[in-house]
């Protein structure tokens, strides 16, 4: 029952391959191809299949148990699947002979049968017989697969006979068939199914298969299949077929001819093999293994179809191709680039055409070889060729193989370079020519188009070579520098014109007619005109340059890195420091010295005689000088020596101090010339910094006659040149001596030695007991213009090379100090070096004893902002002018030059001011006796000048500034600063320039009283007493002291007879009555542009009141001169030239003036603008008019109200501050009262900006960070809500808020009330809401840095350029986040109170826009190095309004709101004055007209009111 349930076992058939064996001599030297086919069936995958099989064979082999001393092998067995799904299983034995290899005869085997009759065996036997695999298996068969023949025996189910059809070795196929046949005829005997088996047919005689299948059709039922075990064709159909046979069963295979059945094979075997190459072409690195790459793809299935296939030596051989492929496309490609990148090094190795124009290729190899930068193109490799070598894998270097070169492509490469060069330089040479034609054309302008000029050049021949780009690039290039150089042109006429832009304060901005002015004055000028095209650069231009002189620091210097504040301290910071430095070492421990070093300088043997006289007296060079003994070391040298410089100086001798030997003019001359000589080699080369410390010492050699005539002049001139060295001079002693010397003078010397050693060491020497540097004598400041052509190091070189030099007090990075020899004491002077722009606060606000002021007479501009800088200047100041020139040669050779020096002389001349010149060719003039002269003549005013600055810095407010010097810890009068002329409410005195004390130009009888020094300079002689001259010299009145008594006048200067005619004649012209009183000023802490008018009795003064009078001068019959906050009447004036010269007896002398109204040449440059820009005035307003015109009220300055004609244009010196307003007169000539009522304001509106006065107080809340004026629990300022909160509460609705300016005493009320008290209410005060917004915005203002931050205008302006409002917004809300926290918190708090603000615009016509205008510069601040700002600032009003607008959106995530219609928004034009200019930020209301209290104002007999 158990065997009928078991599944049937597949049959199984064995089949016996038969076929030729035998000895070499049956077979020939290869076998028929049984054990191949056998092989390809029973392991058909590529790798299993051995081609080689051999019979000869050991006796060892023949008796292993693979063999088992049989004749036949056991392939093993196949399981077979039939097209109708039945399996079967296949053993095959393979029937052969096999040779012993000792005899080369059949192994004896237990069969003894010849091989027809072993083969026909149907039944056999062997115990234990092995499966046969390969050759390589016999007597190793462990390291095989080892599987037994089943049972040990096996009987034959079918017969396959092999015959092969190809060209066999050593073997007749007529012999081989003879053999089938007897075989068949053996094998047909057992019955059993027979297939033929045509082997080799990949290698097949065609008339060989033709008799195979003779042979067969001859035969019943004998079937032939042709195969080939090498390429797998038919090799199972053979075995298939012969089951078929045994098996009736199945079904009868389909024979395929051989070359049907190769070509389907192929089919395969390339269908594999496209997908196994596709498969390796993934792999893209050449260093791959093929180890790596089959673990990887061994089970993919297109790997292994190929691997069984092909198998894997042949899958090795394709990959490994690949491999190759992949290398030699690296390789190329590596070839490519350096190929590609040969031409950018021969432009860098042999880019000189003219250098190998005419080389050949080879010739230019060993050039480049020879280049320094050969290694760093080129790299030799030690093994060649370069793509056998590792280089290959050097990505990273970019290097070029120098083998490469040797290539043909390398070759061709050189010749294209050369060919390269040659067009190029042709190009260039055509670009080049087309430029100069360019430059040719007069008529192309800054800014023309392209298109404008090319009809000009189409004919050009440079043109018509050179491409379309090339010639717009030329064209461009040209543009820019034409562009450039009108640019700078047009700067350098700005700076010519500096009288025209710093005639008013510093942080103010600028009106909308100081604008007319300034554009009406630079139209004339042709480098106005040149940018005619690029007007909003050249608006852009002016801007900068106006916020420049308005906002000067060397950060926004408009010379960048030029600047002379830059520069200076550069220089000073290095030169100061090797300075001390080489003193330091120089005069180490030099307080306890005991040994000193003389250098001993003389002529024809003076020296060696000086020498031996201090020998003598020494005793073993020991000298002994008020009680210590010294060490003498003497070093002799003759002057005429060509060693001075190397013997001065070594490493062994370094002299303390130099001995200077002369005994007559010839050999004091050879002296003088040999000290500057040593000393301008060591301020030349710099190596020898210290020798300009070395001090020296003259000495006069006594004369052997004592009453030589010849001795006093020898005393006298080196006297005279100790002075100008800055040394002693050691005279000869009185009475009659018989030796040169005398030992007094040598005492005197050495003791001078050891003086200037100690000097010299206490300089550097940090001990406490040096004097303070704060504590300088006189304080001087130099100023030179920014952009000059001429070295720092030239104007600094007469300081830094004095001996006497030092660094100022740390933190004053541009001063530096001398101590000099003044008089009979050593003077202690700061020298502050400043460019012109940052000496402008120092000139307003500190106290300076003297100026330097310095211009180059190569540039008209620097000599333009001398005259502007120095007009401003006070009189009571010494000035000394320096031109700087190449060389005198320049005086005579350009006519420039000469002018610009001949225009400062002039004006020195004028207003007895120091002149002299520096030459950078000259060596003379670097030295500090240059100044001595100057330096005595502030000394000498020194007293007078800190009495007046006393006195001014009393009776005026003081502004804080940043100090430029070190306050003085000698008493607190030296912190008083100079009032801004803004700010100075007091009225000038009432002096002229012009009057009794002061004339134009010195007289020629006192040209008598002054000798002219080696520079040129004026000085007195000394047997004149100076207090005779003092005031001649300097045309200067001391200050106030104490009152003097009126006595009349003996020295009284006379008037020039033509000008006093022109002002009598103007006096004559407008005869009035004598006034019995005047108007007084308006008090000094009121605002003059405020919009509040004073009760009419406080417009004057009882008329006996008086104060601050410093002088009243009257005429003849007793016309009375008006002077602000004081009425003087005097009936007993003392008249000449029709002036009085009367003092009132409050003060003894007049306040100082400017030199400007001391100089004819100043005053007329300034007055030529005024002039010029209302030369076009209309006929109500022209000056020419025969109707004599009240002259209007001026502001408080610090101006002097000069006398001048009634009709100003007809000549004199006329006084801008009291030039007749011209709209005010205008308005006085209206007669109506109601037309000037109605006028009054709209002209007003459009009449010059006054901006807010500064603080006048110190506080330690306004104007301080922002940072510190919160805290986190407080993140807005207190005053800012305190002032928000009371506008809110009291004045939201008020009509024009933020627009109308408040009372300005009350915003400095506000203000310094809360400086004393932060819980002060600001309802108790009684303030306005106009107020109260002024000072909330005046807060703003006096921030050291705005609101919004600099650094994101820029990202402003772009953003908001954005074309769609939604983006736009959002890009602006992420700019918001990047402000600083307390920035943000401050920014957010005051927009929220704006945008409520602006929701009441309906009552108080403040929109948004409205609110912006007002707001955006306060918040912003301009800032006028940015150009972009200057030319965009509707963009940034717009930026502020769209926070306003959106004031939800941006802080508190609300939705974005649509901005209400402006035009319903505008206040009603009824009230026109209220509306505000766009570019003015702060418009003040205008101030009290004078019409309006007309008719109570007295007659004004001259003329001034």
């Amino acid at each position: 029952m158990m065997a009928k349930n078991k599944e049937p076992r597949p049959p199984s058939y064995a089949v016996s391959v038969v076929g030729l064996s035998g000895t070499e001599k049956d077979k020939g030297n290869c076998g028929v191809g049984k054990s191949c086919l056998c092989n390809r069936f029973v392991r058909s995958k590529a790798d299993e299949y051995y081609p080689e099989h051999t019979s000869v064979l050991s006796t060892i082999d023949f008796g292993g148990r693979v063999v088992n001393n049989d004749h036949f092998l056991y392939w093993g067995d196949v399981t077979q699947s039939g097209e109708d799904g039945i399996e079967c299983r296949i053993h095959v034995i393979e029937q052969t002979e096999f040779i012993d290899d000792q005899t080369f005869l059949p192994h004896r085997s237990t069969n003894l049968q010849p091989y027809i009759k072993r083969a026909a065996a149907s039944k056999l036997q062997s115990a234990e017989k092995l499966m046969y695999i390969c050759t390589d298996q016999l007597g190793l068969e462990q390291d095989f697969e080892q599987k037994q023949m089943p049972e040990g025996k096996l009987n034959i189910d079918g017969f396959l006979l092999c015959i092969d059809v190809s060209q066999g070795c050593n073997r007749k196929f007529d012999d081989q068939l003879k053999f089938v046949n007897n075989l068949y005829i053996q094998l047909s005997k057992s019955k059993k199914p027979i297939i033929i088996a045509a082997t080799k047919c990949d290698e097949c005689v065609d008339h060989y298969l033709r008799e195979v299948q003779a042979f067969a059709s001859n035969k019943k039922n004998l079937v032939v299949v042709e195969t080939s075990a090498r390429f797998n064709v038919n090799v199972e159909t053979c075995f298939t077929a012969l089951v078929q046979m045994m098996d009736k069963t199945r079904g009868k295979p389909k024979i395929i001819p051989y070359l049907d059945a190769y070509k389907t094979q192929r089919q395969l075997v390339v269908t594999a093999t496209d997908k196994f190459e596709k498969l390796v072409q993934t792999v893209r690195d050449y260093h791959a293994t093929w180890k790596t790459v089959s673990n990887k793809l061994k089970n993919h299935p297109d790997y292994e179809e190929y691997i069984n296939l092909e198998g894997t030596k042949k899958a090795k051989n394709t990959f490994s191709k690949h491999i190759e492929q992949l290398k030699q496309e690296h390789i190329r490609k590596r070839k490519e680039e350096y190929i590609n990148a040969l031409p950018r090094a021969l432009n860098t190795l042999l880019s000189n055409l003219d250098e190998i124009e005419l080389l050949s290729w080879s010739e230019a190899l060993k050039v480049m070889e020879k280049r320094p930068d050969f290694q760093s193109c080129f790299v030799v490799l030690e093994k060649t060729p370069w793509d056998e070598t590792d280089h290959i894998d050097k990505v990273n270097d970019r290097r070029i193989p120098f083998d490469l070169l040797t290539t043909l492509e390398a070759e061709k490469v050189y010749q294209n370079h050369v060919q390269h060069l040659i067009s190029e330089k042709r190009r260039v040479e055509m670009k080049e020519k087309f430029k100069k034609t360019l430059e040719k054309i007069q008529f192309i302008s800054p800014g023309q188009p392209w298109e404008e000029v090319i009809c000009f050049v189409v004919d050009d021949e440079a043109f018509k070579y050179i491409t379309d780009a090339d010639s717009k690039e030329v064209y461009g290039r040209h543009q820019r520098e034409i562009v450039e150089k009108a640019k700078e042109e047009f700067q350098e006429m700005l700076f010519e014109h500096s009288e025209l832009f710093y005639d008013l304060d510093l942080n103010a901005t600028p009106s909308t007619d100081k604008m007319s002015e300034i554009h009406a004055v630079l139209s004339e000028e042709p480098r106005y005109k040149a940018l005619q095209k690029l007007a909003p650069d050249r608006e852009s231009l002016l801007l900068k340059h106006i916020g420049f002189v308005y906002h000067p620091t060397k950060e926004t210097c408009l010379s960048g890195q030029n600047c002379m504040d830059i520069k200076v301290e550069e220089l000073l910071a290095n030169s100061l420091l090797q300075l001390d430095h080489g003193r330091s070492n120089l005069y180490h421990d030099s307080a306890n010295i005991d040994k000193i070093n003389l250098f001993i300088l003389g002529k024809d043997g003076l020296a060696q005689e000086l020498a031996n006289e201090i020998r003598t007296q020494s005793t073993d060079d020991e000298y002994a000088l008020d009680g210590k003994i010294y060490e003498l070391d003497l070093r002799p040298v003759d002057a005429k020596s060509p060693y001075l410089l190397t013997q001065l100086w070594t490493s062994a001798f370094k002299p303390h101090g130099c001995f200077c030997v002369f005994n007559s003019i010839e050999s004091l001359t050879f002296i003088g010339e040999c000290i500057a000589k040593i000393r301008a080699e060591a301020s030349q080369i710099r190596r020898d910094k210290y020798m300009a410390n070395l001090s020296f010492t003259l000495i006069l050699a006594n004369q052997r006659d004592s009453v030589s005539k010849n001795l006093p002049i020898l005393r006298h001139q080196g006297q005279q040149l100790a002075n100008k060295l800055q040394c002693p001079f050691v005279d000869v002693p009185a009475g009659t001596y018989p030796r040169k010397f005398n030992e007094a003078q040598i005492k005197q010397a050495l003791r001078g030695v050891l003086e200037a050693v100690k000097h010299n060491f206490d300089v550097v020497s940090p001990v406490p007991t040096i004097k303070d540097l704060s504590e300088a004598d006189l304080r001087i400041v130099m100023c030179a213009m920014c952009g000059d052509p001429f070295s720092v190091d030239l104007i600094l070189s007469p300081f830094l090379d004095s001996h006497s030099c030092s660094a100022a007090q740390a933190g004053q990075n541009n001063s530096l100090m001398l101590d000099k020899i003044i008089g009979e004491k050593r003077r202690r002077i700061q020298i502050t070096i400043l460019s012109y722009h940052s000496s402008i606060g120092v000139r307003k606000d500190e106290l300076v004893h003297g100026y330097i002021l310095v211009y180059s007479a190569k540039r008209k501009a620097s000599m333009g902002m001398l005259r502007a800088f120095l007009s401003e200047v006070q009189d009571t100041i010494p000035v000394q002018l320096v031109a700087v020139t190449d060389s005198q040669a320049d005086f005579f050779e350009n006519e420039a030059i000469k002018e610009l020096m001949t225009e400062g002389e002039h004006i020195a001349t004028e207003i007895t001011a120091k002149f002299t010149a520096l030459y950078s060719l000259s060596q003379y003039h670097r030295q500090t006796e240059v100044f001595t002269l100057f330096f005595s003549d502030v000394l000498e005013k020194k007293n007078m000048i800190e009495s007046s600055y006393m006195s001014d810095s009393t009776r005026e407010s003081t502004h804080t500034s940043e100090d430029v010097f070190p306050r003085s810890p000698r008493g607190s009068s030296l912190d008083y600063n100079y009032p801004d002329s803004e700010d100075d409410a007091e009225g000038p005195p009432p002096y002229s320039p012009i009057g009794d004390d002061v004339r134009l130009l010195p007289a020629p009888s006192d040209r008598s009283k002054y000798r002219l020094d080696l520079e040129g300079n004026e000085y007195p002689i000394h047997s004149t007493p100076i207090n005779c001259h003092d005031h001649e010299r300097n045309h200067k009145v001391p200050p106030p002291i104490k009152p003097k008594p009126l006595v009349p006048r003996t020295n009284v200067k006379k008037l020039d007879p033509n000008l006093l005619k022109t002002i009598e004649a103007g006096i004559g012209k407008n005869p009035r009555k004598q006034p019995s009183r005047v108007p007084a000023a308006p008090p000094e802490d009121t605002d003059q542009s405020d919009n509040y008018a004073e009760p009419i009795d406080m417009i004057y003064k009882h008329k006996g009141f008086a104060d601050d009078i410093y002088a009243v001068p009257e005429d003849s019959q007793n016309r009375i001169i008006k002077v602000r906050n004081s009425i003087v009447i005097n009936n007993q004036g003392e008249e000449e030239n029709g002036f009085s010269d009367r003092v009132a007896k409050s003060h003894g002398e007049r306040r100082p003036s400017k030199y400007k109204y001391k100089s004819k040449t100043l005053f007329s440059k300034a007055k030529s603008y005024y002039r010029r820009t209302h030369s076009d005035a209309s006929d109500d307003e022209a000056f020419t008019t025969s109707k004599p015109k009240r002259k209007g009220r001026h502001r408080g300055s610090e101006e002097d109200p000069l006398l001048s004609p009634v009709e100003t244009w007809k000549g004199g010196i006329d006084n801008p501050a009291i030039t007749s307003d011209q709209e005010l007169d205008d308005k006085k000539m209206k007669k109506k009262p109601h037309k000037v009522k109605e006028d009054k304001k709209p002209k007003k509106k459009t009449k010059t900006f006054n901006p807010p006065i500064r603080r006048n107080w110190d506080s330690n809340y306004f104007g301080m960070p922002l940072q510190d004026l919160v805290t986190p629990e407080k993140p807005i300022p207190l005053f800012v809500e305190k002032c928000v909160q009371f506008i809110e509460d009291t004045g939201l609705c008020t009509e024009g808020l933020y627009r109308v300016s408040g009372n300005k005493t009350d915003q400095d009320n506000i203000q310094k009330q809360f400086d004393q008290d932060h819980n002060i209410s600001l309802e108790s005060m009684g303030v306005t809401v106009n107020a109260v917004a002024g000072a909330l915005k005046a807060f703003f203002a006096d921030l050291p840095d705005p609101l919004v931050p600099y650094s994101l205008h820029q990202e402003l302006l772009e953003t908001s350029k954005i074309m769609d409002k939604t983006e736009r917004l959002h890009e602006l809300k992420e700019i918001v986040k990047k402000f600083h926290p307390v920035n943000y918190d401050v920014f957010r708090y005051i927009i929220t109170h704006l945008n409520r603000v602006s929701q009441q615009y309906k009552t108080n016509f403040m929109t948004a826009d409205n609110l912006s205008i007002c707001f955006w510069p306060t918040l912003m601040r301009p800032d006028f190095e940015n150009r972009e700002f200057l030319s965009t600032t509707k963009i940034h009003q717009s930026v502020i309004e769209t926070f306003i607008q959106q004031c939800q959106f941006f802080f508190y995530n609300g939705e974005i709101v649509e901005a209400p219609n402006p035009v319903a928004c505008q206040p009603p034009p009824s009230n026109p004055v209220q509306m505000v200019e766009p570019m003015v930020p702060l418009q003040l209301p205008p101030p009290l007209q004078p019409q309006l209290i007309q008719s109570q104002l007295p007659a004004d007999p001259l003329g001034i009111i």
